[in-house]
C-alpha cells in the first residue's frame, strides 16, 4: 500500500506533466505565424465567418442563413465556400477552422453526424480544401466555443475546464492541461444526452430523461408554452405580449421577461438553473475541473440562470464541505466563442503549411526540381 508520501509526489508529477503540456500548447500559439485566419460557426439556423488576429480580435465578420437541412451537403460546403472567398477579397487569410454543430471525427476531418444538417461521415475537410488555397481545420463547434474561451475568455488560466453550452440542446467540451480532450473517437463531450431522469421528457436522440429535455433552451420554451396552453394564470402576461400565439414564445422573449421581473419567467430560469446545477455537479464527480463555462444563447440570462446552477450544484456535490469546489463562470465572448476559437485553432495548421511551403522551396533552391506535397488541410495535434 503506497505512502501518502508517495501518493504526493505522483500528484505533484502528474501536475507538472499537466503543467507542461498547458505550457507547450500555450508556447506552439506564441510561436504560430501571426497572421489572420478565418473561423466559420456553423449552426443550425446560420453560418458565421469572421477574420480573427493572433489576438483574438475579431477583424470582420459575414453572416448568412444555413441552407435548409433537406439539401445536399454541397449547398452548405458552396455557403462555406463563398464566405470564405468574400473575406479573403480584403483580408490576406491563411487558414480556415470550422466549429460544425455535430459530431467530428478523431482526425477532424469528416463530420459523421450532425443533427441539424444533412452531413452524415461527410468529408469536410477534404472537400473544402480541394476549393480553398489554404489548409482547413475541423472540429465540434463546442470544442471551438471551449478553445475560444480558454484562450481569450472566462476560461484563461484553468488548466481543467468544462465549457457547456446551453442552446437548443446541450452542448459541451473538456479542456485539460491546456488541450482539447475529444475521446477516441473524437465525440466527447455530448453531455446534453446524460440520463438524469429515468423514463422522463422524451429526447429527439430517441432516448428518455437526457439532460437538455430539462436544461437547455428547448426545456425551457416548452414549460412556458405548456403553461400558456393551459391558461394558467401565471402565463397572462407573456401570453398578452405574444398576443395570444403561443407558438410565439421564444427563450430571448422568456429572459427578456425575466428581466423585466416577470416572476413567471425568473421561475422557468430558475428550474432551468437548477437542472443545469444538477448535470454540472454530475460532471465534477466524474472530471474534477476547476472550472466550468457556460455559454450558448440561454446564457444570456446571466445570474437568473448561473446564480440558482450554483446553489444547485454545491447542494449536489459529492463530498461538499471536504473538498474543493469548481467555480462555476458564464462565458465572456457570448456567440462569438465558437468562431474565434476555430480561426485560433487554425493558426497552427497554417504554421505547418508554412513550414511545408519553406521546405518546397528550400528543396526547389537545391534541386530544381518541385516535389509534390501531402494533402492540405491537416488537423493540427
Amino acid at each position: 500500500m503506497s505512502t501518502y508520501r508517495e501518493r504526493a509526489n505522483r500528484r505533484t508529477a502528474r501536475g507538472n506533466v499537466l503543467r507542461a503540456l498547458a505550457t507547450r500548447e500555450r508556447r506552439s500559439h506564441l510561436s504560430a505565424p501571426r497572421v489572420p485566419t478565418v473561423g466559420i460557426d456553423i449552426g443550425g439556423t446560420k453560418v458565421m465567418a469572421g477574420v480573427v488576429d493572433a489576438d483574438g480580435t475579431i477583424l470582420e465578420r459575414v453572416r448568412t442563413e444555413t441552407p435548409d437541412k433537406s439539401k445536399s451537403p454541397k449547398v452548405v460546403e458552396d455557403t462555406i465556400a463563398e464566405l470564405v472567398l468574400d473575406l479573403s477579397d480584403r483580408h490576406d487569410v491563411h487558414a480556415v477552422g470550422i466549429g460544425a454543430a455535430g459530431w467530428v471525427d478523431a482526425d477532424r476531418s469528416r463530420v459523421l453526424f450532425a443533427p441539424h444538417l444533412a452531413w452524415r461521415n461527410e468529408p469536410l475537410r477534404d472537400s473544402l480544401a480541394t476549393r480553398l488555397a489554404v489548409p482547413i481545420m475541423v472540429d465540434n463547434d463546442a470544442n471551438t466555443a471551449a478553445w475560444g474561451e480558454w484562450r481569450f475568455g472566462a476560461g484563461r488560466g484553468a488548466e481543467h475546464l468544462v465549457m457547456i453550452t446551453l442552446g437548443t440542446g446541450i452542448g459541451g467540451a473538456i479542456l485539460e492541461g491546456g488541450r482539447v480532450k475529444r475521446g477516441a473517437f473524437g465525440v466527447a463531450g455530448e453531455f446534453g444526452h446524460m440520463q438524469v431522469v429515468p423514463g422522463g421528457h422524451r429526447c429527439p436522440c430517441g432516448n428518455r430523461g437526457c439532460w437538455e429535455q430539462y436544461s437547455s433552451g428547448n426545456a425551457l420554451v416548452r414549460e412556458a408554452r405548456e403553461l400558456a396552453a393551459a391558461d394558467s394564470p401565471v402565463a397572462q402576461h407573456i401570453l398578452d405580449r405574444v398576443g395570444h400565439q403561443i407558438g410565439d414564445i421564444t427563450g430571448p422573449l422568456i429572459s427578456e421577461l425575466a428581466r423585466a421581473g416577470d416572476p413567471m419567467c425568473v421561475e422557468l430560469l430558475e428550474d432551468v438553473g437548477r437542472w443545469l446545477g444538477v448535470g454540472i455537479a454530475n460532471l465534477a464527480a466524474a472530471l474534477d475541473p476547476a472550472r466550468f463555462v457556460i455559454g450558448g444563447g440561454v446564457s444570456e440570462a446571466d445570474e437568473l440562470l448561473i446564480a440558482p446552477a450554483r446553489d444547485a450544484f454545491r447542494r449536489q456535490l459529492t463530498g461538499r464541505g471536504y473538498r474543493p469546489e469548481a467555480t462555476v463562470v458564464r462565458a465572456e465572448l457570448g456567440a462569438d466563442a465558437g468562431m474565434v476559437g476555430a480561426a485560433d485553432l487554425a493558426r497552427l495548421v497554417a504554421r505547418r503549411f508554412r513550414r511545408a511551403n519553406r521546405r518546397r522551396a528550400e528543396r526547389v533552391h537545391r534541386t530544381g526540381f518541385e516535389l509534390r506535397l501531402p494533402p492540405r488541410g491537416r488537423a493540427a495535434g
